[in-house]
C-alpha cells in the first residue's frame, strides 16, 4: 500500500528529527483568490502540513475570530464545492503537501457523502477532521472517508480520560488532533508541560503521530509544544493576523498575504529550533 501524503510528510519530519508547524485557515477568506494566494503561500513560508476551514453557518467549536473568517468566507460566496476547488488548483502546482479539511458534518452531509468523498479524493484531499462527529457515529463518514483513502483525524482533549481514549483512537488515521484546552478556539494559552504529559498518555494508546493545537499563538509558544509533540497546530493567530490586513470594507489589501506569511515563517523558525533547544 502506498505512503499517504500525511505518512510521508510524518516520515520525513521524524527523519529530520523535528515537529511540524501545521497551518489553518479557512477556505475563501476574505475571497477565493486570496484564499488560494494564501494557500500557495503557506508551505514556501514553512509550514508542514494545512487544515483547510469549510466554512460553516454554525461553527460551534471555534472563537469569535474563526467564527468571524467563515462568515466572512460565507459572505464571499465560498461553498464547499469551491473549497474543493481550492484545493484542486492548488494540487495543480504542489503535489507533496498535506491538505487536511477541518469543519462540521453538516454540509458533508448535505453534499453527500459519497458525492462529496470521490470529489474529495479527485481534489487531492488528503484527511478530515470533523469536529461534530464522534466514534459512536464512524460509519456515517469516518469509515466510508477510510475506504475511499482518506484519513480520519481525531481530536482528543484534557477531558479525553483513559476509558475514553481507545474509543477515540480506535479508527483514527493519519495523525491525533489534541486540543490543549477546555473551551473554544483562540480562548487561552495553551500550558508546554502539561501538553507534554498529555502527548505521552495519548502515545501509549497509538503509534500515530500527536499534533497539539487551541493556544498556539507565537513562535515562543509554538517552540514549546513542538519539543514534545509532533506537530504544532496554528490557526486563530493567523485568521487574526488575515483580519489585521483587512481594509474597514473587510476586502484584503496588499498586506494580506504577506501578513499571514510573515507570521507562518516566524511560527516555523519556532518549531523547527524545538528539539535541538530540548536536548
Amino acid at each position: 500500500m502506498t505512503a499517504t501524503r500525511i505518512a510521508r510528510r510524518f516520515a520525513a519530519l521524524k527523519s529530520e528529527n523535528r515537529a511540524g508547524l501545521v497551518t489553518y485557515i479557512v477556505a475563501g477568506d476574505p475571497d477565493a483568490a486570496i484564499s488560494l494566494a494564501l494557500l500557495r503561500g503557506l508551505p514556501q513560508a514553512g509550514a508542514d502540513l494545512i487544515e483547510l476551514g469549510m466554512p460553516f453557518s454554525d461553527p460551534m467549536a471555534d472563537g469569535p475570530a474563526i467564527q468571524a473568517a467563515g462568515l466572512r468566507a460565507l459572505k464571499a460566496g465560498m461553498t464547499l464545492r469551491g473549497t474543493l476547488d481550492l484545493v484542486r488548483r492548488f494540487r495543480s502546482e504542489d503535489d507533496e503537501t498535506p491538505i487536511v479539511l477541518m469543519g462540521y458534518y453538516n454540509p458533508i452531509y448535505r453534499y453527500g457523502v459519497d458525492s462529496f468523498l470521490a470529489d474529495a479524493r479527485a481534489s487531492g484531499v488528503d484527511g478530515l477532521i470533523v469536529v461534530d462527529l464522534p466514534p459512536e457515529e464512524d460509519a456515517e463518514l469516518c469509515l466510508p472517508a477510510r475506504a475511499a483513502g482518506i484519513d480520519f483525524i481525531r481530536l482528543t482533549a484534557p477531558t479525553t480520560d483513559e476509558a475514553r481514549l481507545p474509543v477515540v483512537l480506535a479508527r483514527a488515521s493519519g495523525f491525533v488532533y489534541y486540543v490543549s484546552i477546555t473551551g473554544i478556539t483562540g480562548s487561552a494559552g495553551a500550558d508546554a508541560a502539561a501538553v507534554g504529559e498529555a502527548v505521552g498518555r495519548i502515545k501509549r494508546h497509538t503509534g500515530l503521530p500527536v499534533c497539539v493545537g487551541f493556544g498556539i499563538r507565537t513562535p515562543e509558544a509554538a517552540r514549546g509544544i513542538a519539543q514534545n509533540a509532533d506537530g504544532a497546530v496554528v490557526g486563530t493567530a493567523l485568521v487574526e493576523a488575515l483580519r489585521a490586513s483587512l481594509d474597514a470594507e473587510g476586502r484584503a489589501t496588499a498586506k494580506t498575504v504577506g501578513a499571514v506569511a510573515d507570521l507562518v515563517a516566524s511560527l516555523a523558525q519556532g518549531v523547527r529550533g524545538a528539539k535541538q533547544a530540548a536536548e
